[in-house]
């Protein structure tokens, strides 16, 4: 079992293309399920991220291929999870 603390710790990279996301810092959670729907890490910031995020990676629970102990692998078209901030 790994808690959302230790999610926030691991880093999440794209092993298609090698890229590495960033941090997780929210779950998009099915509460009437108990299940995780969604990874969601920030992109980058306005100014320095001191201002918010405009954008960021909602990274759906199907694409994780892989938690380890200091990364999350994920298998997806980055373009396609880099969506605008709601």
């Amino acid at each position: 079992m790994t808690r959302m603390y230790e999610l926030r710790q691991k880093e999440v990279i794209n092993i298609c293309d090698g890229c590495r996301l960033g941090y997780v810092s929210d779950l998009e959670i099915d509460c009437s399920k108990g299940i995780i729907i969604t990874l969601i890490i920030p992109g980058s910031g306005k100014l320095f991220g001191l201002f918010g995020h405009e954008k960021e990676y909602r990274v759906p629970w199907d694409c994780i291929k892989q938690i380890g102990e200091d990364l999350i692998l994920i298998e997806c078209d980055t373009d396609e999870i880099f969506v605008d901030c709601d």
